[in-house]
């Protein structure tokens, strides 16, 4: 029984190259495209028919009109096409070509392509984030159009600032006062001995367009005040907080909720750090803000930074890729946010925990209370 399958499959089924398959479209032979919709927004081989698979199974008849006629199959790789044909052999139809190497392969050889309207750059630099459903050519777009306010270009900025430029955010505003000293290279990895002496904003401007010349820097050497915060984050969608002192902090949150901007926090001291999202200015009375978990700053004994305590290399890249990680949840509005949470991280001991964070009905900054 298995013999006589084989045989069948064998008999009907050929594979072919992606060179191969084109030659026969020249002679009108039908090629079918049977990835999923989100896949063929990516491109097409030239005109291919664009049937997942799981619809061409189900209703062969309405795509191929005789059973005797030739028929080509294609997906990503070459797995689903396959499957596609062995199915379609077992219905009777007799001669199925399988493009080995799939539209991967097709392309790769520069075959002909339908136009789907994206840049090459584009449709090439961010190929792995077009293909999650959850981002896709919309998501993707949607990316690019965003602005982000990166509050800081040291520890936790310089990763939250790689990702983010590497995701394709399309508008990043930096501000940082200070120039890089030797002791940042350890942890703030967007700086290089060659920059040493030069200001954070213009070594991060610079380590950001060679990896993606595509996003527009904005940068701000001085240090956020009351008087340019507002400025600073207005046209922002999401602004992160990389900054390394409790002033600035405070700051940052009365001012995100005051204008309803989406606040992603994270500190790092020593072997540990922590991170939430605020964001009490859209969701008043529902989501905390920065002042409902620290009504008041501590001493500096008791919160001493980083230059005072020492802190591991890697931890704020650890930390700031997480910043990167919400900021774009939000900007996509996907995923569940940290608003309501503190992340906890411990490096020593390779732990997560996590906190519930209660809205400070209360709060001099967003309670309810408050216009």
């Amino acid at each position: 029984m298995v013999d006589g399958w084989l045989d069948l499959m064998r008999n009907v089924i050929n594979e072919i190259t992606p060179a191969e398959a084109a030659a026969m479209q020249t002679d009108g032979v039908m090629l079918i495209d049977v990835r999923e919709p989100d896949e063929h927004a990516l491109g097409l081989p030239k005109n291919a028919l664009a049937v997942p698979r799981a619809e061409l199974e189900k209703n062969p008849s309405a795509y191929i009109f005789n059973v005797d006629q030739k028929v080509l199959l294609i997906c990503a790789s070459g797995a689903r096409s396959i499957v596609a044909a062995e199915k379609l052999a077992t219905l009777g139809y007799r001669k199925l070509f399988n493009v080995l190497g799939g539209f991967q392969r097709w392309s790769a050889e520069h075959l002909p392509l339908e136009d789907n309207g994206l840049d090459p750059d584009f449709n090439e630099r961010y190929a792995r984030h077009l293909r999650l459903p959850q981002i896709g050519i919309d998501g993707q777009r949607k990316l690019e159009q965003a602005h982000v306010a990166l509050i800081g270009a040291g520890g936790l900025g310089s990763p939250a600032a790689y990702y983010l430029t590497a995701a394709g955010i399309g508008n990043i505003t930096i501000i940082d006062n200070d120039v890089v000293d030797k002791s940042n290279l350890q942890r703030q990895i967007l700086h290089t001995e060659a920059s040493i002496g030069t200001p954070k904003v213009d070594s991060a401007a610079t380590a950001m367009h060679a990896l993606n010349p595509r996003v527009k820097i904005l940068t701000q050497q001085q240090r956020l005040n009351a008087d340019n915060v507002r400025s600073i984050i207005a046209d922002a969608d999401v602004v992160i907080d990389g900054s390394d002192n409790f002033p600035t902090r405070y700051l940052l949150n009365d001012a995100c909720v005051d204008l309803a901007k989406p606040l992603v926090y994270a500190a790092v001291q020593r072997f540990s750090g922590q991170m939430s999202v605020f964001d009490a200015g859209r969701y008043r009375g529902s989501a905390p803000c920065y002042r409902c978990l620290f009504p008041e700053a501590p001493s500096d004994e008791d919160a001493p930074n980083c230059a005072e305590a020492g802190v591991l290399g890697v931890l704020p890249g650890v930390m700031g890729l997480l910043q990167a990680t919400e900021a774009i949840k939000i900007i996509l509005g996907i995923g569940q946010t940290l608003s309501g949470r503190l992340l906890q991280f411990d490096a020593l001991a390779m732990r997560f925990s996590e906190l519930r964070i209660p809205v400070d009905k209360e709060c001099p900054c967003c309670g309810i209370s408050k216009p």
